[in-house]
């Protein structure tokens, strides 16, 4: 497997790909530690729930209000993926784990401004705008370098690249949980929180850069070979991303990414507010310190789901994974709205495992690319796809949120908030699930010809 040559960044960058490739006798399982102090990072945008009390109420500002900068943010991630996206396979993942760096944290100051002097649109601006670029080109960064250092184990590898991005709220929302409550849920406190974790964040993620390799031009992992019979979708023919693009297989994949993601981030960027509503009536109601860990415990669905589920594909096939999630999913958001209603630990458990199938959906959609239209410039296609997720990041949570206030304003309370949007999400996850058994192996004609795939990989 060849590495692709460096000519958008000049010879003596320290940032460019030339200068990340691996010495002889590098570890490759010292690269999925370099994606996760990103993801983890990042993934901080998945603890955002924890945030939307104090703001409404610092900011007077309502439940629709408070979700703009993650909707924002979430849109920035996928077109920053979709227009960054082969800049990242051109520059390398150095460049692309230092400008996540700098755009992330510095979203996060910039919201500490806006806490601080009362402006609101600064908050959108500073974690939406910028900070979202930062999610969208630290999101993609190690996805392509690990698929080329896993070749017998994409699941696995995407799975690794990703994880940590489900998992970030496992630290971040404990750890803002804590931060709000010593430095109080006012404007200033609010301001101090961002400060520090933008600082802290810019800390952790400089291991990514300093950390990340990538395979040098023909390697291959000891002892391995591509085996002789492949997986009817499992293509040895190589898609460049232009014309990836032309064909009905991106679109299905478009739509079963696009509502899988609707699906679950419609629970996860309310989560605190909505266990508090579920059982507001109950005889033990939720308190904000455990609606902060049921933020947490759906991070980490999310995160093993990442992880579990995608090497989990490379069994089963990536279809059939996706026939699970979607249709799985589908009846889980069934149970949790007949059962969980009235139960916490059926709310908790069907919650945990419609997360977990989205935390996997994120994780083996990659592999599904790369079995679909091959290694060449699948980080491109990848980053072009990931649009689907910024159609997905404000869907959901308008849905949500917009239901859950027109329903307040109309008297309703507790969970009755929430029984349309959940039929909403059942429907599309079945509208996913016909799209993925729609999805064929790629047409000949949109292959490229091998001899121009390992010249153009191969340019000086």
């Amino acid at each position: 497997m060849t590495a692709v040559a460096d000519p958008g960044v000049p010879g003596n960058s320290k940032l460019g790909y030339s200068k990340v490739v691996a010495p002889p006798g590098w570890s490759r399982w010292l690269d999925p530690p370099a994606a996760l102090s990103i993801h983890l990072a990042i993934g901080q945008a998945y603890a955002w729930s924890v945030f939307k009390p104090p703001l409404e109420k610092a900011m007077h500002i309502s439940g629709t209000g408070s979700a703009l900068p993650f909707q924002l943010a979430i849109v920035m991630l996928g077109l920053s993926a979709a227009f960054g996206g082969t800049q990242v396979e051109l520059r390398g993942p150095r460049w692309a784990m230092s400008v996540a760096l700098s755009c992330f944290c510095s979203g996060l100051l910039i919201s500490a401004l806006g806490a601080a002097v009362g402006q609101y649109w600064l908050i959108v601006l500073g974690y939406g705008f910028v900070g979202g670029i930062g999610l969208g080109i630290g999101y993609i960064s190690p996805v392509s370098t690990l698929i080329k250092w896993f070749p017998d184990r994409p699941g696995m590898a995407t799975g690794f690249a990703i994880m940590g991005f489900g998992g970030g709220a496992l630290i971040a929302s404990p750890w803002s949980t804590e931060m709000l409550a010593d430095f109080g849920k006012d404007k200033a406190g609010i301001a101090e929180t961002f400060l520090v974790m933008g600082l802290v964040y810019a800390v952790f993620m400089s291991l990514g850069p300093l950390l990340v390799r990538v395979p040098p031009p023909g390697w291959r992992p000891a002892g391995w070979t591509p085996p002789a019979t492949r997986a009817r979708l499992i293509s040895d023919n190589d898609v460049a991303a232009k014309d990836a693009l032309r064909t009905p297989q991106f679109w299905l994949l478009w739509i079963v990414l696009c509502f899988n993601v609707t699906a679950g981030i419609g629970i996860l960027e309310k989560a605190a507010p909505m266990v508090v509503d579920f059982f507001k009536h109950s005889s033990t109601p939720v308190t904000a310190t455990a609606a902060a860990g049921f933020v947490a415990v759906l991070s980490a669905a999310n995160m093993s789901g990442r992880i579990g589920w995608s090497s989990l594909s490379d069994v089963i096939g990536r279809k059939n994974m996706y026939r699970i999630y979607l249709g799985a999913g589908a009846l889980a958001y069934v149970l949790v709205w007949s059962v969980g209603r009235d139960s916490k630990p059926v709310f908790i458990l069907g919650a945990m495992l419609i997360l977990s199938f989205y935390g996997g959906g994120f994780a083996t959609i990659p592999a599904y690319l790369k079995d679909l239209f091959g290694t060449y410039q699948v980080g491109a296609i990848h980053g072009r796809l990931l649009t689907a997720w910024s159609v997905a990041g404000v869907a959901g949570p308008l849905i949500v949120n917009a239901i859950a206030d027109s329903g307040a304003r109309h008297g309703k309370s507790g969970s009755a908030l929430y029984g349309t949007s959940f039929a909403i999400m059942i429907a599309l996850l079945c509208v996913g699930f016909l799209a993925n058994e729609l999805i064929r192996p790629v047409a000949a004609k949109y292959h490229r010809v091998q001899e121009e795939t390992v010249q153009e990989e191969t340019l000086p």
